[in-house]
């Protein structure tokens, strides 16, 4: 089975445990995750299936948004409520408009530094391992951009959040952050992802009914993927050249340095870089 899966990923289960079901509810081995979920989040986690696992590469920068929980009062050790409690707890006097003004400077490029319980590598080893075994965990800050975060709501010690972050961004970093800037410490309380890149809420699925069904009538079609690459359709000729990895002259339909190309409307064969004119060399060749 060769396509896009969007997930919308239960609490209590790793990226992982969601992959090993997906393969066995659709019978391919081949199937990858495009950006972890901690076990406590939930919401949209995008699957490429077969041959579409090549595709993974051109996923790699898209944004993620977020709505979630932030409990103020009291760190933790992974930063969120999944952790072991850090320090002194305290019972905080917030208000909405104090949430508010701490929570501009987390706006724009700024420099964050993962949670020691990450998978994050040092030495080929994922921090969390070390963390785990109670071994120093010396991680370096990352630049990340962060294109909104709003402040929503406030229930006693418990505030409500939407966010937009770029690749790598860490929620947990910036609620534990966030409490630090307060002093009174705080850690992500829930966490749900309703958009990644091009690909929302609206179009995920639950485990159970891509088990209760055809997995395949789920898939996202072909053409919705990628969106910043225009789809062409090749002739006979041009379609058996990229699919045997050769260059092949096709319609010039934009000044686009990318494009996607297909043979009939549903079967992805390539995604194909523009050598000079109407000429195009497969970097990616689906079949």
């Amino acid at each position: 089975m060769n396509g896009l899966l969007i997930i919308d990923k239960p609490g209590g289960m790793t990226s992982h445990d969601v992959v090993n079901r997906v393969r066995r509810i659709a019978g391919e081995q081949s199937v990858g995750h495009l950006g972890t979920l901690d076990p406590m989040a939930t919401g949209v986690l995008p699957l490429l299936l077969g041959r579409f696992t090549r595709l993974a590469q051109f996923f790699s920068t898209a944004d993620k948004t977020y709505t979630g929980h932030i409990r103020f009062g009291f760190a933790t050790d992974t930063y969120d409520a999944e952790g072991q409690p850090q320090g002194i707890a305290v019972t905080p006097s917030l208000t909405l408009d104090q949430l508010r003004v701490a929570a501009a400077p987390f706006h724009g490029e700024i420099e964050q530094m993962p949670p020691a319980f990450s998978a994050k590598k040092i030495g080929g080893k994922p921090a969390y391992k070390l963390a785990r075994e109670g071994k120093p965990v010396e991680l370096k800050p990352k630049t990340i951009q962060i294109h909104e975060f709003e402040i929503t709501g406030l229930d006693d010690d418990t505030a409500s959040f939407r966010i937009q972050v770029s690749a790598g961004g860490y929620i947990r970093s910036v609620a534990h952050e966030l409490g630090q800037a307060l002093g009174c410490g705080a850690h992500l309380n829930s966490l749900r992802r309703t958009q990644a890149g091009a690909f929302t809420i609206a179009q995920a699925h639950t485990l159970d009914a891509v088990a209760s069904s055809n997995a395949e009538q789920f898939l996202i079609h072909p053409r919705k993927l990628l969106p910043e690459m225009p789809s062409v359709c090749g002739d006979a000729i041009a379609v058996g050249k990229l699919r045997n990895g050769a260059q092949a002259n096709l319609p010039e339909y934009s000044d686009a340095e990318q494009i996607k190309v297909f043979d009939g409307q549903r079967d992805l064969v390539a995604i194909a870089r523009r050598i000079a004119g109407t000429l195009f060399q497969p970097t990616v060749v689906l079949g």
